[in-house]
Protein backbone atom coordinates (compact mmCIF):
# COMPACT_ATOMS: atom_id res chain seq x y z
CA UNK A 1 0.00 0.00 0.00
CA UNK A 2 1.22 3.25 -1.17
CA UNK A 3 -0.31 5.74 1.22
CA UNK A 4 1.53 9.22 0.97
CA UNK A 5 4.64 10.47 -1.37
CA UNK A 6 6.72 13.33 -0.45
CA UNK A 7 9.07 14.28 -3.64
CA UNK A 8 9.76 17.18 -6.02
CA UNK A 9 6.51 17.88 -9.06
CA UNK A 10 7.63 17.51 -12.20
CA UNK A 11 4.25 17.94 -13.60
CA UNK A 12 1.22 18.92 -13.23
CA UNK A 13 -1.40 18.37 -15.82
CA UNK A 14 -5.14 18.51 -14.03
CA UNK A 15 -5.74 15.95 -13.59
CA UNK A 16 -2.32 14.45 -13.45
CA UNK A 17 0.67 14.86 -11.34
CA UNK A 18 3.68 13.23 -11.74
CA UNK A 19 6.21 12.93 -8.50
CA UNK A 20 9.65 12.22 -8.04
CA UNK A 21 10.40 10.31 -4.95
CA UNK A 22 14.14 9.21 -4.96
CA UNK A 23 14.30 9.25 -9.42
CA UNK A 24 11.25 7.07 -9.16
CA UNK A 25 8.43 8.81 -11.16
CA UNK A 26 4.84 8.48 -9.66
CA UNK A 27 1.96 9.31 -11.86
CA UNK A 28 -0.89 10.47 -9.56
CA UNK A 29 -4.19 11.27 -10.52
CA UNK A 30 -5.79 14.32 -8.32
CA UNK A 31 -9.14 16.40 -7.80
CA UNK A 32 -8.92 19.81 -8.94
CA UNK A 33 -8.88 20.19 -5.18
CA UNK A 34 -5.19 19.67 -5.01
CA UNK A 35 -4.51 21.37 -8.22
CA UNK A 36 -5.65 24.71 -6.46
CA UNK A 37 -3.18 24.10 -3.91
CA UNK A 38 -0.11 22.89 -5.64
CA UNK A 39 3.36 24.41 -5.67
CA UNK A 40 5.42 25.31 -8.71
CA UNK A 41 7.12 22.66 -10.65
CA UNK A 42 10.28 21.65 -9.53
CA UNK A 43 9.36 22.10 -5.60
CA UNK A 44 8.76 19.83 -3.29
CA UNK A 45 5.51 18.28 -2.36
CA UNK A 46 3.98 16.15 -0.23
CA UNK A 47 0.31 14.08 -1.44
CA UNK A 48 -1.34 11.09 0.21
CA UNK A 49 -2.44 8.58 -1.77
CA UNK A 50 -4.88 6.13 -2.55
CA UNK A 51 -3.56 2.58 -4.27
CA UNK A 52 -5.90 0.97 -6.56
CA UNK A 53 -5.07 -2.50 -7.71
CA UNK A 54 -7.22 -3.53 -11.42
CA UNK A 55 -6.54 -6.41 -13.41
CA UNK A 56 -5.09 -3.97 -16.12
CA UNK A 57 -3.65 -1.07 -14.54
CA UNK A 58 -2.18 -0.66 -10.68
CA UNK A 59 -3.17 3.46 -10.29
CA UNK A 60 -2.42 6.23 -7.28
CA UNK A 61 -4.82 8.83 -6.52
CA UNK A 62 -3.78 11.89 -4.57
CA UNK A 63 -5.27 13.92 -1.89
CA UNK A 64 -4.51 17.23 -0.27
CA UNK A 65 -4.27 15.65 3.27
CA UNK A 66 -5.50 12.53 5.09
CA UNK A 67 -9.00 13.63 5.59
CA UNK A 68 -9.62 14.33 1.64
CA UNK A 69 -9.09 10.98 1.75
CA UNK A 70 -11.08 9.74 3.65
CA UNK A 71 -13.66 11.44 2.34
CA UNK A 72 -13.01 9.77 -1.20
CA UNK A 73 -12.32 6.92 0.36
CA UNK A 74 -16.13 7.13 1.67
CA UNK A 75 -17.32 8.22 -1.90
CA UNK A 76 -16.20 5.16 -3.97
CA UNK A 77 -18.14 2.25 -1.54
CA UNK A 78 -20.94 3.88 -2.62
CA UNK A 79 -22.46 1.82 -5.17
CA UNK A 80 -22.13 2.63 -8.99
CA UNK A 81 -19.41 5.58 -7.54
CA UNK A 82 -15.87 4.61 -8.56
CA UNK A 83 -12.67 6.56 -8.12
CA UNK A 84 -13.22 8.73 -11.77
CA UNK A 85 -16.09 9.98 -10.55
CA UNK A 86 -15.20 10.19 -6.95
CA UNK A 87 -12.51 12.94 -8.05
CA UNK A 88 -14.97 14.33 -10.41
CA UNK A 89 -17.31 15.20 -7.20
CA UNK A 90 -14.18 16.04 -5.48
CA UNK A 91 -13.07 18.87 -8.29
CA UNK A 92 -16.99 19.77 -9.19
CA UNK A 93 -17.87 21.14 -5.31
CA UNK A 94 -16.58 22.25 -2.71
CA UNK A 95 -15.99 19.08 0.03
CA UNK A 96 -18.16 21.23 2.57
CA UNK A 97 -20.96 21.96 -0.30
CA UNK A 98 -21.25 18.28 -1.23
CA UNK A 99 -21.21 17.01 2.62
CA UNK A 100 -24.09 20.13 3.56
CA UNK A 101 -26.44 18.38 0.20
CA UNK A 102 -26.06 15.16 1.46
CA UNK A 103 -27.35 16.27 5.20
CA UNK A 104 -29.60 18.59 3.87
CA UNK A 105 -30.79 15.80 1.00
CA UNK A 106 -30.13 18.50 -1.63
CA UNK A 107 -29.64 16.08 -4.86
CA UNK A 108 -30.39 19.29 -6.98
CA UNK A 109 -27.07 20.19 -6.65
CA UNK A 110 -25.29 17.18 -6.77
CA UNK A 111 -27.16 16.07 -10.43
CA UNK A 112 -25.48 19.59 -12.12
CA UNK A 113 -22.06 17.74 -12.25
CA UNK A 114 -21.21 15.14 -14.79
CA UNK A 115 -21.85 11.42 -14.25
CA UNK A 116 -24.30 12.43 -11.52
CA UNK A 117 -27.61 11.34 -12.53
CA UNK A 118 -30.98 11.82 -9.77
CA UNK A 119 -30.77 7.84 -8.83
CA UNK A 120 -27.20 8.23 -8.13
CA UNK A 121 -27.80 11.73 -6.26
CA UNK A 122 -30.32 9.91 -4.00
CA UNK A 123 -27.88 7.10 -4.04
CA UNK A 124 -25.31 8.89 -2.71
CA UNK A 125 -27.38 11.03 -0.27
CA UNK A 126 -29.33 7.71 1.05
CA UNK A 127 -25.57 5.72 1.33
CA UNK A 128 -23.69 8.74 2.93
CA UNK A 129 -26.01 10.34 5.15
CA UNK A 130 -25.37 8.49 8.27
CA UNK A 131 -21.64 8.32 7.48
CA UNK A 132 -20.89 11.70 6.68
CA UNK A 133 -22.76 12.60 10.59
CA UNK A 134 -18.82 13.58 12.04
CA UNK A 135 -17.67 16.17 9.34
CA UNK A 136 -17.93 19.54 10.43
CA UNK A 137 -19.57 21.44 7.77
CA UNK A 138 -18.01 24.82 8.66
CA UNK A 139 -15.82 26.34 6.44
CA UNK A 140 -12.41 25.96 9.03
CA UNK A 141 -13.05 22.23 9.24
CA UNK A 142 -12.43 21.55 5.53
CA UNK A 143 -9.44 24.24 5.39
CA UNK A 144 -7.24 21.59 3.74
CA UNK A 145 -10.23 20.81 0.96
CA UNK A 146 -10.54 25.02 0.12
CA UNK A 147 -8.72 25.46 -2.28
CA UNK A 148 -6.12 28.41 -1.47
CA UNK A 149 -3.14 28.07 -2.79
CA UNK A 150 -0.31 26.56 -1.02
CA UNK A 151 2.70 27.64 -3.52
CA UNK A 152 2.83 31.15 -6.02
CA UNK A 153 0.20 30.47 -8.63
CA UNK A 154 2.71 32.29 -12.10
CA UNK A 155 -0.99 34.57 -13.73
CA UNK A 156 -1.28 33.30 -17.65
CA UNK A 157 -4.09 33.07 -20.06
CA UNK A 158 -3.28 32.10 -23.08
CA UNK A 159 -4.02 29.55 -25.82
CA UNK A 160 -1.83 26.35 -23.71
CA UNK A 161 -3.75 27.37 -20.29
CA UNK A 162 -6.93 27.15 -22.26
CA UNK A 163 -6.30 24.10 -23.84
CA UNK A 164 -4.83 22.48 -20.83
CA UNK A 165 -8.38 23.85 -18.76
CA UNK A 166 -10.61 22.26 -21.41
CA UNK A 167 -8.76 19.06 -21.71
CA UNK A 168 -8.71 18.41 -17.59
CA UNK A 169 -12.43 19.20 -17.64
CA UNK A 170 -13.03 16.59 -20.43
CA UNK A 171 -11.02 14.17 -18.02
CA UNK A 172 -13.64 14.93 -15.52
CA UNK A 173 -16.33 14.25 -17.79
CA UNK A 174 -17.60 17.29 -19.12
CA UNK A 175 -18.48 16.87 -23.45
CA UNK A 176 -15.49 18.96 -24.98
CA UNK A 177 -18.21 20.78 -26.47
CA UNK A 178 -19.51 22.31 -23.12
CA UNK A 179 -16.02 22.98 -21.83
CA UNK A 180 -14.91 25.09 -24.49
CA UNK A 181 -17.94 27.39 -24.17
CA UNK A 182 -17.49 28.05 -20.80
CA UNK A 183 -13.71 28.75 -21.24
CA UNK A 184 -14.11 31.20 -23.61
CA UNK A 185 -17.30 33.00 -21.99
CA UNK A 186 -14.07 33.45 -18.67
CA UNK A 187 -12.42 36.87 -20.33
CA UNK A 188 -10.45 37.57 -17.40
CA UNK A 189 -6.71 38.18 -18.47
CA UNK A 190 -4.06 36.87 -16.39
CA UNK A 191 -5.66 33.52 -14.87
CA UNK A 192 -3.97 30.09 -14.77
CA UNK A 193 -5.03 27.31 -16.06
CA UNK A 194 -5.63 26.40 -12.41
CA UNK A 195 -8.09 29.22 -11.72
CA UNK A 196 -9.87 28.87 -15.68
CA UNK A 197 -11.11 25.57 -14.26
CA UNK A 198 -11.84 26.33 -10.83
CA UNK A 199 -13.96 29.04 -12.43
CA UNK A 200 -15.52 27.14 -15.02
CA UNK A 201 -16.50 24.47 -12.65
CA UNK A 202 -18.59 26.90 -10.37
CA UNK A 203 -20.08 28.44 -13.43
CA UNK A 204 -21.55 24.29 -14.24
CA UNK A 205 -22.74 23.81 -10.85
Amino acid sequence: MIGRLRGILLEKKAPHLLIDVSGVGYDVEAPMSVFYRLPETGEEVVIYTHFVVREDAQLLYGFSDARERELFRTLIKVNGVGPKLGLTLLSGIDATEFVRSVHDGDSSRLVKLPGVGKKTAERLIVELKDKLTKWDTSAASFDGLSGTPLGQVIERQDAESEQEAISALVALGYKSQDASKVIARIKVDGLSSEELIRQALKSMI
